[in-house]
């Protein structure tokens, strides 16, 4: 567990936020490293690519990072926060 990463407490109030699998198309893998790996970017500054294999593909951040930007997700997030 990074620095960054979320605590349980913390995950447990954001994880009712998160999209559910889409009726269609690929199953979501499992949000919370994802997230841990979108926060990672956002508190350092690094470049997508740069983001730890811990937190899965940079890719699959980046993507889910537009996604939830672009739906009000992220803003919910950080509300959240």
């Amino acid at each position: 567990m990074g620095r960054t990463d979320l605590t349980e407490q913390q995950w447990a109030i954001l994880a009712p936020l998160l999209p559910k699998n889409p009726k269609k198309g690929h199953a979501y893998k499992d949000h919370k490293p994802v997230l841990n790996g979108i926060i990672w970017r956002q508190k350092t500054g690094a470049t997508w690519r740069d983001i730890p294999e811990r937190y899965g593909s940079w890719k699959t951040c980046h993507d889910r990072f537009t996604r939830w930007s672009r739906s009000g997700v992220w803003a919910e997030i950080l509300a959240a926060l």
